[in-house]
Parts: structure tokens; C-alpha cells; sequence
């Protein structure tokens, strides 16, 4: 076909075939019988070459009209394994595809017109076929027809290197009764660029940075495409950091494989809210730059809103005076803490104030003068020593002992705030707390308090401990299953906790580098490569100055969530989403079902010329009666030209499983195809990480699992 005409016209007969024929028919004649064609034998073998040649080449040419009209219907699946996987510290691979322009658009109006709907709908023995299992699913015959093609499918898959077998997979393959692999969609959209063929689709590893949003409704390939870019962060050796509200099993399964395989099990964490006997350790709290977080990364999982505004912020106060009280007591800092001292300051208050009170008078002789104040409290004669009315409910000695402490002034800003918070009357101040206590329930009922608020001190639990600061320099792999589905409460309250912690470290890494503290390494930077699948259940606004700022400290978040919708739905404030979608640079999106949600990618796209071939036809009568003629006609074809949408928002809607547009190398639209996984890829887990991984896969159905079918040379389930 000579691409100077202009209209395309790939919808027609591969007309190509027939001249080759000719061209090899008359070749053959050349070389076998020079004297037919009157040619002497070295001319007619230059002849006979040259036509070979010329057939070869429009051969060629109605192969790729064949393979594109073909494709219209059914696309062969596409499988990788990840030791096949081509890493790069360049870019990022993301499947196989095409960059998308006008002509494919052109293609997909051809196809929609009234003459290209043949080219998309299946054949009539296709057809027939369907028809045929369905009126027989239930009949001997047809499930013993079933395994057998079963068990011919897994042969065929062991032995895929033998000839015979090879044979057989080709003979299959091309079998037009065979049923269409379940990824539904429109296979057209990604055949429009067969005729091109397809290629590596990257992404540059610089772009990361600018951050990734994956969009698509369930059951459509999130997930997978999570696997295809955190194998690709593992093997290249960064920093991965995955965070799965709902706990996909596979995910879980592909991260420690290919931890294994890239040689990074010693770095491996393994979290998870559902399983604590076998999961690390974490502590939210417990590591920061300034004490304030501590009571920021509490009080941000508290409403704010309206009249919850006061109460919040006292909240945020109260847990800031435990936070400096028990680290200048030198403890750790942590949820069990905060619940207990949230119900009663009175201990940690009489701690502080014997810390104070020892370091004034080491001997000791200040607990007779505490004692001396305490028995001047039942004194009614003494009226310099009473205690307070609001303070009648406290325990007396803890109230000699602060006055002992102000009658000495042993005092600084910690005992100040600590003194102030004591004093207020208890029933007052049970109230102004009250939202702060279930929330801590929430975070230390059962074995979850194990698990965030970590014994540091006991030498028996093997279970490891890790912090982000950790994680980094050692360039680890973590994975955090947050148990949503069983508690989205307390999964939304840690995963805001560790957001917030991380974007603390991206505040440290600014200022200090990786190596705080430690001998230079030569390390300036480490990309650190976060995953959030689901984030909409994780987003808060400890989420966007992640997004703002700690680009630059070598964060890079890919998020993966249904619709746009739900991430408004759960800031509440659209000028915040707004603000949110403004910080990804890079837009991967997958079938989705929600209009809104398909324009955030095609209302950012040009639009393009579509070119139209209308057939005119008429008739002029002759207006003179002595004429031989008494009519004229015509007909004639004319090209048309409109303005259309590069891509519309239904072709999102309509994406077949595995497939997606994306927004790369500053918004070039490119459409790819996502490799689907290997099977034989998830081979030598350990027996208590399988029977995890399997209890995972019984109590959530993984969103991604299309995939699992057998290819569309055979219709086995």
C-alpha cells in the first residue's frame, strides 16, 4: 500500500496477495523455464530473483493488512517473566505498545462507520461455537472433552521447547473456534497500531520523580502493572516501600521473589496488621526530628472540622506534653504510652517531678519535705497548705510533690506544661480528650498493640523492628498489609502515621543527607520508590507535602487507586484533590468506568483532524429536445476533514484487561499493553510465607486475577 494516498483504506481484501502470487508464479516460471519467456538462462534468473523479491515485498505488505485486520477481533496474550524482565537504570519498562497520534484515531472512526463493523465482530463460527458450549456445559461428554484439553494445555506448556509441540501451539493458536482470552474491552483499540507493530514502551527514570498516578476500576491490571514497576525497583537495587490497604497475595508473593532473586531477603520487612505472629515491628511515633510530630501525626487522624476543631487541637497539645515528658524521661514514645497516660497524666506527672526533684537534691531529703507537704494537707490549721478544690480528686502525694517542685522552682518547660495539664479540673478535661482515646483503643487493642508499640527491651521476640531511617540507609524492601478490610479504621490511622513519618524523613534528608550521623558512605541520594495501592483509603493531608516537597529527598510515589472521585470523597474538598492531581507528572490509565475520571486524561490531549470519504452522486436532465442526450451523471468521492478528540473518553471506558493509556515524557499519549505474569515466577516461598500468601488469597479476592486464564489457544478453565 503506498502510504502518499490520502485515505489509508486498511479495511478491504489484502489485495497484496494477488500480486505476489503473480510475482512468484511467473518468478518460478523464470527460473524453471527461461525458454517460455524467451529469456536466456542468466536473464531469466536475475529475472526470476527480482520478481521473488518484489513478491516478497507486497507479501509483506498484505501480511500487515492481514495481522491488523486480524488483531481487530483478538490479540494473542502477552507473557513475561520477570528473569526475562529488562531492567534498566535508565527506564523504566511498562509493556509493549505504540505512541498514539492521529492516524490511530483515523482508524478507530474507519471502524465505527458502517462498512468497518464487519472487521470487528467475531465470525459466524465463532459464534456458533459459543453457542454450542453453552448448550452443552453440562453434558459427560463435554467435561471429559474439557480436561482433556486441560491436560493437553499443561503438556504443551511443560514441553514448550518440543518441535511437535511447538507445532501444535501454532495449530491451536489460530483455531477461529477457540474462545476470546476473558479481558473484554475492544481489542481494536490496541490493534489500530498492529499495522506499525508494537514496541519496548519506557518511562524515564528521571520523570519518576514528578510522581505516577495509576488509574483503573477493579479487575482491569492495577495490581499487575504494581508487580511489573516494584520488580523492576527491586532488581534495580532502590529503596521499594509498598503500601496495600487490602492485601493482595500475588503482590506479596512477587515482592519476596523477587527479593530472592535479586539477593535482598536480608533486607526484606514483612508488615502486616493481620498477621502479627510472623509480622516486623514498627512504631509510628517513635522516630522524628522534632517532638512536635509526634502529636501531629495523632491528632491529623482526628476530624477537624467545625466544632471537632478545638478539641483537636487541644488533643494535639496534650499528646505533645507526653511526647516531651517521656523523652526527656529518655523512653520511647509510642501508642500503649499515649493510651495510658491519655487516661491518667498522673503517673508520668509523678515521674517527671521525681526526675526533677532528684536531680535538685541527689541525697534523697527531699521526700521528707514532700512528706512533710502532705501531712500539712490534713492539717486544717495550716492554711498555706491546702489542696486546690479541682485537685481534690488527684492523689495527694503527686500534688505534694508538685508543690514541693514550685516551692523550690525546679522547674523548666516540660514540668511547666505538665503542671498546667495536671491542674485542670479532671471531669473538664476527661471531656476535652475524649476523642483522642478511641482512636488510641483503636491502636493497641489485641495484637495489634505488639506490632506498633514495639517491646524494645525483649531479647526473646525475634520478630525485627524496623524505621524508615533503617529501611533507607540499607536500602530495604518493605511491604505493610494495613488489614483494611478486616479494620479500615486502624488501617487508615497507621498508614496516615507512616506517611507522615516519611515525609518527616524526606525533612531530615533535606538537611542532613542520607548519612546523618554516620561516616560519609558516598552516598548523596537513594531513590526511594513508594507504592500506595488503593491510596485513596490512605490519603489524608499528611499525603500532599509528600507530594510537594519531598521530591527533591529521592521520594517517588506511584499511586494506584479506582477513581478520581474517591480521593475527593475522602479529602472532602475538591480544591485539595485539585492540589493532589496538580503533583503527578506521569498518568497510567487503565479501564475505568466513571466519565470524570477518563477526561482527566483526554481533556489534556489535542485534538486531531478525521478525514471522511463521502460518495456523491447525481443526475442533470439535458433541457434540449432535439439532444441524443438526455441525461448526464456523476459520481465522485470527496474527502472531508473534522475536529475530533485524539482519544475519546469512551475508548478509556471500553479498554480490554492489561491494557492502558499513558501520559509519558511530558505528556505524549502512548497506549500499552501490560505483560502478564508467569506462573512458574512465584516458585521457592517458604512454607509459613505460602500458607500466609494462601490464607491472603482466601480472604481477599484479588482485584487483579483475570489474568489467570488459559490462553486463547485453548478454551480449558
Amino acid at each position: 500500500m503506498n502510504v502518499k494516498y490520502p485515505i489509508e483504506a486498511l479495511l478491504r481484501p489484502p489485495v497484496e496477495y494477488y500480486a505476489a502470487g503473480s510475482y512468484f508464479a511467473i518468478a518460478l516460471l523464470a527460473a524453471m523455464a527461461p525458454g517460455a519467456l524467451m529469456m536466456t538462462p542468466g536473464i531469466a534468473y536475475i529475472t526470476a530473483i527480482s520478481l521473488f523479491l518484489l513478491g516478497l515485498r507486497r507479501y509483506r505488505q498484505g501480511a500487515r493488512v492481514r495481522r491488523y485486520q486480524k488483531g481487530l477481533r483478538r490479540l494473542k496474550p502477552y507473557m513475561m517473566s520477570s528473569r526475562k524482565l529488562p531492567v534498566s537504570r535508565q527506564r523504566l519498562f511498562l509493556g509493549l505498545g505504540f505512541e498514539w497520534d492521529g492516524r490511530h484515531a483515523q482508524r478507530l472512526a474507519d471502524l465505527d462507520r458502517k462498512g468497518g463493523r464487519a472487521y470487528k465482530e467475531q465470525s459466524i463460527l465463532h459464534q456458533w461455537a459459543r453457542a454450542f458450549e453453552a448448550r452443552n456445559e453440562h453434558r459427560y461428554i463435554f467435561s471429559r472433552y474439557q480436561s482433556c484439553l486441560k491436560f493437553i494445555t499443561k503438556t504443551a506448556e511443560r514441553y514448550r521447547w518440543f518441535l511437535p509441540v511447538v507445532v501444535l501451539r501454532y495449530a491451536i493458536e489460530n483455531n477461529p473456534l477457540s474462545a476470546l482470552p476473558p479481558v473484554g474491552g475492544e481489542p481494536a483499540l490496541h490493534a489500530v497500531g498492529l499495522y506499525e507493530g508494537e514496541r519496548p514502551i519506557y518511562m524515564d527514570l528521571g520523570d519518576r520523580v514528578g510522581h505516577t498516578l495509576v488509574l483503573g476500576t477493579t479487575r482491569v491490571g492495577k495490581t499487575r502493572l504494581a508487580e511489573l514497576l516494584i520488580a523492576q525497583d527491586i532488581q534495580r537495587g532502590d529503596v521499594v516501600i509498598v503500601f496495600d490497604p487490602k492485601g493482595d497475595a500475588d503482590l506479596f508473593r512477587r515482592m519476596y521473589v523477587e527479593a530472592k532473586r535479586a539477593g535482598r531477603l536480608d533486607n526484606f520487612y514483612f508488615f502486616h496488621l493481620g498477621y502479627p505472629d510472623i509480622s516486623a515491628r514498627y512504631n509510628p511515633v517513635g522516630s522524628f526530628t522534632q517532638i512536635t510530630e509526634v502529636a501531629g501525626r495523632i491528632a491529623d487522624q482526628l476530624p477537624g472540622e467545625g466544632q471537632s476543631a478545638a478539641f483537636r487541637e487541644f488533643v494535639w497539645r496534650y499528646v505533645n506534653v507526653i511526647a516531651k515528658a517521656q523523652t526527656a524521661l529518655g523512653r520511647k514514645v509510642d501508642y500503649e504510652q499515649i493510651k495510658d497516660y491519655g487516661q491518667d497524666i498522673e503517673p508520668l506527672v509523678r515521674d517527671y517531678m521525681t526526675l526533677m526533684a532528684n536531680n535538685a537534691d541527689p541525697t534523697g531529703g527531699w521526700k521528707k519535705e514532700v512528706e512533710m507537704i502532705l501531712a500539712a494537707f490534713s492539717d486544717s490549721d495550716c492554711k498555706d497548705y491546702r489542696v486546690p478544690r479541682e485537685m481534690m480528686s488527684r492523689d495527694h502525694s503527686v500534688v505534694a510533690l508538685l508543690r514541693y517542685c514550685k516551692d523550690k522552682e525546679l522547674y523548666d518547660s516540660v514540668a511547666a506544661s505538665l503542671a498546667r495539664t495536671y491542674e485542670y479540673d479532671r471531669g473538664y478535661f476527661d471531656k476535652l480528650v475524649s476523642s483522642l482515646l478511641p482512636l488510641m483503643e483503636k491502636l493497641t487493642t489485641g495484637q495489634c498493640a505488639e506490632l506498633l508499640s514495639p517491646d524494645y527491651l525483649d531479647q526473646d521476640d525475634e520478630r525485627p523492628i524496623f524505621d524508615w531511617n533503617q529501611v533507607i540507609r540499607a536500602k530495604g524492601i518493605v511491604y505493610i498489609g494495613l488489614n483494611a478490610l478486616t479494620n479500615p479504621e486502624v488501617a487508615s490511622a497507621v498508614g496516615g502515621a507512616m506517611f507522615s513519618d516519611l515525609t518527616s524523613m524526606a525533612g531530615r534528608i533535606y538537611i542532613h543527607g542520607v548519612n546523618q550521623g554516620l561516616p560519609d558512605m558516598g552516598i548523596d541520594s537513594v531513590p526511594i520508590n513508594i507504592h500506595a495501592d488503593e491510596f485513596n483509603e490512605l490519603i489524608g493531608d499528611e499525603f500532599i507535602p509528600m507530594l510537594n516537597k519531598a521530591g527533591g529527598a529521592g521520594y517517588q510515589v506511584t499511586a494506584y487507586t479506582q477513581t478520581w472521585s474517591d480521593v475527593e470523597a475522602r479529602l472532602q474538598d475538591k480544591a485539595k484533590a485539585g492540589q493532589v492531581a496538580g503533583n503527578f507528572n506521569t498518568v497510567i490509565m487503565l479501564r475505568v468506568r466513571e466519565l470524570a475520571t477518563a477526561e482527566m486524561l483526554t481533556s489534556q490531549l489535542r485534538m486531531t483532524e478525521i478525514d471522511h470519504l463521502m460518495t456523491v452522486s447525481g443526475t442533470t436532465d439535458s433541457s434540449d429536445p432535439d439532444s441524443k442526450t438526455h441525461f448526464v451523471s456523476r459520481t465522485e468521492g470527496r474527502i472531508t476533514t473534522q475536529q475530533a478528540e485524539l482519544i475519546h473518553p469512551n475508548n478509556v471506558v471500553t479498554l480490554p484487561k492489561g491494557q492502558c493509556y499513558a501520559l509519558l515524557n511530558g505528556g505524549r499519549p502512548y497506549k500499552v499493553r501490560l505483560p502478564l505474569a508467569d506462573k512458574r515466577d512465584f516458585k521457592g516461598m517458604p512454607d509459613k510465607l505460602r500458607d500466609v500468601a494462601h490464607e491472603m488469597r482466601g480472604q481477599y479476592t484479588t482485584s487483579d486475577d483475570w489474568y489467570r486464564f488459559t490462553p486463547s489457544w485453548s478454551n480449558a478453565a
